[in-house]
């Protein structure tokens, strides 16, 4: 096993005597997308993505090129092939009917209930 001077790196328990297959000829890498989180609480924001020959390693290059400046305290690595996208094409989906008054609070009269229990009435 890799012993690291990070731990993140030791304690993926990554296997010296099974080396990861060589790349055929023509072969490639998946490609991961990273998204990493600034703060604790905060969104995951989408920041780039990596090519590695497994989850593992795509979490340690997203480590390496995205957290090693100390802006995030958590990574998610997802495989782009994963990831289910709308096509452009379809941009007509987001269309909606142009009366949303139904989405506006003002038809419901609680505020007058909401006031009386706040007096205490």
């Amino acid at each position: 096993m890799i012993k690291s001077l990070d731990p993140r790196i030791t304690r993926a328990e990554i296997d010296l005597e099974n080396p990861i297959d060589p790349l055929k000829e023509l072969d490639q890498w998946e490609t991961y997308e990273v998204f990493h989180q600034k703060r604790r609480g905060d969104q995951h924001m989408h920041v780039g993505i990596v090519h590695a020959p497994n989850a593992e390693m795509a979490f340690i290059f997203a480590k390496e090129q995205y957290g090693r400046r100390g802006l995030s305290v958590n990574i998610w690595v997802v495989k782009t092939r994963d990831v289910y996208s709308s096509e452009y094409d379809d941009s007509d989906i987001f269309e909606t009917v142009p009366e949303k008054q139904y989405r506006e609070a003002g038809g419901y009269k609680v505020m007058e209930k909401i006031n009386k229990y706040k007096k205490g009435v």
